[in-house]
């Protein structure tokens, strides 16, 4: 299976982020199913591109397609993918099913549901570096049609009423339950 090209990302956020739910993402040999997206629009005051291009957001104003990378509260490093200027889909959770080894390791947990439930976990059992920020380590393969639930994003506390969180239906792979489902 091909991975998806770097042309298949110039769109907008939200239909990247629901897109990418089913699809497995490699980095470096290690990863999963993407169970949980959120998306990050320029005219979002969200997101981190909101007041224009700065040292730390500029891969969301670079090509589409790669490692949009950021330290969260300083501690965790977050995974993005890039997509149309000034926009980035958030990866919240993955279903692990590669290089589950080393992901136990690095996580220090045998529960494969906390394994990579929630962007800092992602971080950590992925292995990124701040130095992946901007960079073309991801391998996105194209997954099934699953069913779509979506939600409010979370840990925010502006345009918290935008419906772009994405989830997949039924998953045991969430970072935290969705409420008050809308389904697509």
């Amino acid at each position: 299976m091909e991975r998806l090209p770097h042309a298949w990302f110039d769109r907008p956020a939200p239909e990247i982020a629901r897109a990418l739910i089913g699809a497995q993402l490699l980095v470096r040999g290690v990863g999963g199913r993407i169970t949980e997206t959120e998306a990050y629009a320029p005219d979002d005051p969200a997101s981190h591109s909101f007041r224009g291009p700065t040292p730390r957001n500029r891969a969301m104003f670079g090509p589409p397609g790669l490692a949009y990378v950021y330290r969260s509260y300083g501690i965790h490093l977050c995974l993005n993918v890039t997509c149309q200027p000034g926009s980035a889909v958030l990866i919240r959770a993955l279903e692990p099913l590669s290089g589950m080894e080393a992901m136990t390791a690095r996580r220090g947990t045998q529960d494969p549901r906390r394994l990579c439930a929630g962007p800092g976990c992602i971080g950590q059992a992925l292995a990124l570096r701040i130095e992946d920020d901007g960079t073309d380590i991801l391998t996105i393969l194209p997954g099934p049609e699953v069913r779509i639930v979506t939600g409010p994003r979370i840990g925010i506390s502006r345009a918290v009423d935008l419906p772009w969180r994405f989830g997949m239906a039924g998953s045991r792979f969430l970072s935290r339950p969705f409420r008050n489902l809308g389904r697509i």
